[in-house]
Formats: C-alpha cells, structure tokens, sequence
C-alpha cells in the first residue's frame, strides 16, 4: 500500500511538472566561421524586347567592355543606342564549405533606367567578395516574375517587380573559402540570440553528452569547445554537438509596440503588478444644418441662409479595471478587450502602467 501511494503521489508531480521545451543546437546557433559569403558582381543583361537602359553611359561602357573580350573595338564618338541591354548588379551567397563546379543560385537588380528584364540574358559576370577577390562566375537567362505595359499615353501598368529576376543555378563556384575549422586551436560555437543561462546550458549540455568538461560558456553569445585536430574529427564532434536537445532559457519580459501600425505583441513572460486601470471615451459631434429663409412678397427683402447647429456629447463610461498581483498574459488580454480599448488606447494604457511602475518588461517602441 505505501508503495502503490508512492507511485501515485509520484506520477502527481509528473503531471503537474511543466514540460521543459527542448530544442536541437544547431537550431540556436551556428559555429564561428560556418557561414555564407555574400557576392556581388557588375554585368549586362541583352535580349530585351525596347526596355533596357538606352544610352545610359555606364550601361555604355558595360557593352563595350563586353564586346572587346571577343576583339572588337567601336570606333570613337559612337553611342550605340542600347534599349534592349540593360546594366545590372547580379547578388549572391556563397554557403560554407562550396567547392569549385557547385551551382549558386544569383538574384539580377537592374541598375539604371532599365522597364523590364523580362526575356533577358545574364552576359558572363565575375562575382567577387570583400576582399575584391572573384569566387563565382554567373550567366544565364533571367526568370522574372514581374511584368510592365505602358501606352502611347503615357499610361503603365505594373505586376510586381519587372526590373529585377533570378537565375536558378545561375553561377558557378570557381574558389572555395577557407573556413578554419579544423586549424583553429578550439571550436566556437555561437548563440544567435545572446542570453548567459542558454550559453550555460549549451556548455552543459555538450558537457554531459560527452562525459567530461570540454565546453566552457566564454559570454553571453560564445561557447568555446576543446577539439581535436583534424578535419574529420572536428566534423564527427560538431555533427554530434548540433544533435544535442538543450531547454533554452526563457525569453525576457518584452512588450513590442509598433506605433504606426498600431500592433502590440506581448510575451508570454509580461506580469502585472497591482494596479487599476479607468478607460472611457468622450465623443463630442457638431452638425451644421443650414435652411434658405425666404422673405415675404413684395418686401423688398432678400434670401438668405439661416445657420442651424446641433451639438452633442456621447461619454462612454467604462468600469475601472483591478490588477490583482502577479496578473499573466492572459489577463491582460481579458481586461482590455473587457473595456473595449483599441490598439492605439492599448499603447497608451501599457506606457502608463510601464511609467506608473506596474508593467515589469521591456518596452520597445518601432
């Protein structure tokens, strides 16, 4: 009988425990120098049906550069009118770890006047990083989603965005980027929202996984890792570490406000302490009712309008709202949908109660 009242008080606390939310490492971060690299490049779109640039003089210069890689030269003076090439910015990431021949996908923004690159070509375009070094090589023919139509008139109608496509597949990886995992004296692994506990409980977690103290929380943002030299051995540990379940530490009290919106998010983590809240509306409408006055016959008199004002005054009167201490979310949802506030009454009622010391969180104003 003890035993059975043992179980049972015990599988009591189970329910009544809150389940902890574990997530993967991988989904909380990344390892310092795992990342993609972005690139750009200067290139000429042509084959465009009378929508590209005309003589834009930079579109000018691109041609021309385009066109001396196969040895032809145009003479002085000329200005080729060049309403179906178009100058362009060609955009793409370089993922870690890409390797020579592997295919990127490139986003083409057109640069100068340019309508439209629908049924355009990406003539053969450098893609360089920061440090003006070329890693990707892009051409190809554009998809664009957008459409543009404009008539003798003047008029023009627009779908979308018909200055701007992409390429699938469109440039091709020409130099990897050396990432430094495996030379670096220890791995670092780097928490995409800063926060001590969950930089704790990451170092912890890789601790009990692995059975001894090879993690140390560095910050709020970094866990430093021991590793083995190697790169086969530093990917096996950093496959096994991004598998780790790790419970986050719960997010700060935040309220957002965006103010031209009118949006108000609240987190779950908001508590009121105790406090009241009187909310209530005053209308005061003024309606002008003009009549024409007619005088009478053979008076000699003239028409003439008679002003007629009506005022009136509407107060709702709302009851006044008690916090009791430690209120959640939910109650504050409940209290002012209770006193029929509008997003923008809202914002003003949480600064009062932030001002009158009651709302323990963040505020942040967008």
């Amino acid at each position: 009988m003890i035993r059975l009242l043992r179980l049972i008080l015990a599988a009591f606390v189970l329910i009544g425990a809150p389940v902890a939310h574990a997530e993967r490492v991988k989904d909380l971060g990344t390892f310092q120098g795992v990342r993609p690299n972005q690139l750009t490049g200067y290139g000429i779109v042509v084959g465009l049906a009378g929508t590209g640039d005309d003589s834009i003089q930079y579109a000018t210069e691109g041609m021309k550069g385009v066109v001396s890689r196969f040895g032809l030269t145009l003479p002085q003076g000329v200005n080729p009118a060049l309403k179906n090439a178009a100058a362009v910015l060609v955009t793409a990431d370089l993922p870690a770890f890409s390797k020579p021949g592997q295919r990127l996908d490139v986003t083409v923004s057109a640069l100068g006047k340019a309508k439209s690159l629908r049924g355009g070509t990406l003539i053969m375009t450098p893609l360089r990083g920061a440090d003006n070094e070329i890693y990707a090589m892009a051409q190809g023919n554009l998809a664009v989603g957008g459409l543009g139509v404009s008539g003798a008139d003047g008029s023009q109608v627009s779908v979308n965005v018909p200055s701007a496509g992409r390429i699938p597949g469109g440039a091709t990886v020409e130099r990897a980027v050396a990432t430094g995992f495996d030379t670096a004296p220890t791995l670092t692994f780097n928490l995409s929202e800063a926060d001590l506990t969950t930089a704790l409980r990451v170092a912890d977690g890789i601790n009990r996984a692995f059975g001894d103290k090879r993690a140390s929380a560095v910050d709020a943002v970094s866990i430093a890792v021991n590793a083995p030299q190697g790169a086969e051995s530093r990917i096996m540990m950093m496959g096994m570490i991004e598998n780790i379940e790790v419970s986050p530490a719960d997010a700060p009290a935040k309220v957002i406000v965006n103010a031209r919106t009118g949006t108000v998010v609240i987190n779950g983590a908001v508590k009121i302490h105790p406090a009241a809240i009187a909310h209530g509306k005053i209308t005061v409408s003024v309606n002008e009712s003009p009549r024409v006055v007619q005088p009478a016959p053979f008076s000699q008199g003239r028409t003439a309008t008679e002003q007629s004002s009506s005022i009136s005054i509407d107060e709702q009167k709302k009851p006044m709202i008690n916090f009791k201490g430690g209120a959640s979310l939910a109650d504050i949802v409940k209290a002012v949908n209770a006193i029929g506030a509008s997003p923008a009454d809202m914002v003003a009622i949480l600064e009062a109660l932030k001002q009158a010391g009651a709302l323990k969180a963040e505020l942040v104003v967008l």
